[in-house]
């Protein structure tokens, strides 16, 4: 039987940060007040990180999407959840093995447990696979030391879709993956998993963050590209059942909240309409082997550096050692208590950054670089296997 449906799918970073984030609390009841115009059908939002808050979303907006999931995972919650119009029948949520790291509090990935969640929806007689993600932040592009960690998360998550999506009639990805089209891992994710970008050409100008029309934006960073860059994004398959296309794509939040002078967060809003039909749907073949290289590159150059670390961070913890026995010594010899207590206070110190470079040496570096070694033997499989249908 022939029908047609219209999904109306958001996606939306909500940059809220308990205590860092400003105007957090006005801003995240602004954002459930827009959500809860009944305009969409299905929700992804990313940095969510107070349950306070995903409870407060979910309240305002039960009436119109009154089935939910938050994907708890970490220190401090994925920050990564879904509404929906129609019901959610299954979750399962794959949390990638290389993170950022624990002492880089300044960033704070690592404590976000980040990954890619899914929640399987029934709509009439389809089923479609929504997933949520929220890739591993940038920071800097001239040096980029976590290029080895977004290139796993983008290969971890299209192989997660791969394997997960086989019953599936549609796919539908929605969040902020942290790259932009040119950038390496949105080629991989989507060169592996077959997904398509529903934002056109006529919209691919369209910046989602650091944009200059957003409050939050530097006007340093406004006056460099005042279109930003499009880094949030929604993408679609469908299958041999059902056709999916992408009939609208837009940023449906206005650029500040009514009555105040700052956005709805440092990100923009965007929304794809899809139209759903019974048909085969055909996805473009894209060659994604020059992007598997490259990635393979990164992680075999990753894992050049983890080695060198090694090495210095065994160093540094020889270094420590002998300077943690010099000053006992110094304690046991000494006669004045003020000294005594000064090189205790020292000792103490010195014990804990050896501990720390010796963790860093032997456990975190051995983990990050098995991880780096699985990854990089499932890419070059992967690569292996699109080398021989090309050549049978």
């Amino acid at each position: 039987m022939t029908h047609e449906t219209i999904i109306n799918f958001l996606t939306l970073n909500c940059w809220g940060i308990p205590y860092v984030s400003r105007n957090r609390k006005d801003r995240m009841g602004a954002i459930a007040k827009k959500l809860s115009t009944g305009e969409y059908d299905i929700i992804s939002l990313q940095e969510v990180w107070s349950i306070r808050d995903f409870k407060m979303i979910k309240t305002e907006i039960r009436e119109q999407l009154p089935y939910s999931h938050y994907f708890h995972s970490g220190v401090l919650g994925s920050g990564i959840c879904i509404f929906s119009k129609y019901p959610i029948e299954d979750v399962m949520f794959h949390r990638w093995p290389l993170n950022g790291y624990f002492h880089k509090i300044h960033h704070g990935d690592w404590f976000g447990g980040k990954g890619i969640g899914l929640c399987r929806v029934k709509v009439k007689d389809m089923n479609i696979n929504i997933y949520a993600v929220h890739l591993h932040a940038e920071y800097n592009r001239k040096n980029n030391e976590y290029a080895a960690h977004r290139v796993l998360q983008a290969f971890d998550t299209a192989q997660f879709i791969r394997m997960t999506s086989g019953g599936s009639d549609v796919v539908i990805l929605g969040g902020d993956l942290n790259a932009e089209p040119q950038d390496l891992a949105y080629r991989i994710i989507c060169g592996i998993s077959g997904l398509a970008d529903a934002c056109s050409d006529s919209y691919s100008t369209i910046g989602t963050n650091e944009c200059a029309k957003n409050s939050y934006t530097s006007a340093k960073v406004a006056r460099t590209s005042p279109e930003g860059k499009r880094i949030d994004h929604i993408l679609y398959l469908g299958s041999q059942n059902f056709k999916i296309e992408p009939i609208d794509f837009q940023q449906p939040f206005p650029q500040r909240v009514p009555k105040k002078n700052f956005s709805y967060s440092d990100h923009e809003a965007i929304v794809a309409s899809f139209k759903l039909a019974n048909g085969t749907y055909k996805p473009d073949n894209v060659d994604v082997k020059e992007s598997l290289k490259e990635a393979i590159s990164v992680c075999e150059s990753a894992l050049t550096c983890l080695r060198r670390q090694r090495f210095w961070y065994l160093a540094v913890a020889c270094l420590l050692i002998v300077a943690v026995t010099w000053s006992m010594e110094l304690v046991y010899t000494t006669t004045s208590v003020g000294l005594s207590i000064g090189l205790n206070i020292v000792r103490l110190f010195l014990t804990a950054l050896l501990c720390y470079a010796l963790f860093m040496s032997l456990i975190w570096n051995s983990e990050e670089r098995k991880a780096l070694k699985a990854a990089r033997l499932a890419m070059e499989i992967h690569l292996m296997q699109l080398t021989n249908k090309l050549s049978s």
